[in-house]
């Protein structure tokens, strides 16, 4: 199953509402805020590469 670790970067003040809105994504298995660089970071999996890469464009990034 493919799966990526998707390094985000917020606005300030809205790392947690992101991260809440990740967490509602199905493919998105596992999300956390984390200190430094990047803001969130996020497991995705789907069952073609396809469909990771489509989930991550279409889906997270946006959000982001």
């Amino acid at each position: 199953m493919p799966t990526a670790f998707v390094l985000v970067n917020t606005e300030i003040g809205c790392e947690e509402e992101i991260l809440e809105e990740l967490k509602k994504i199905p493919n998105v298995k596992e999300a956390y805020a984390v200190y430094g660089v990047y803001d969130i970071i996020a497991k995705v999996e789907a069952n073609t590469m396809d469909e990771l890469k489509e989930v991550i464009s279409w889906r997270i990034a946006p959000r982001a």
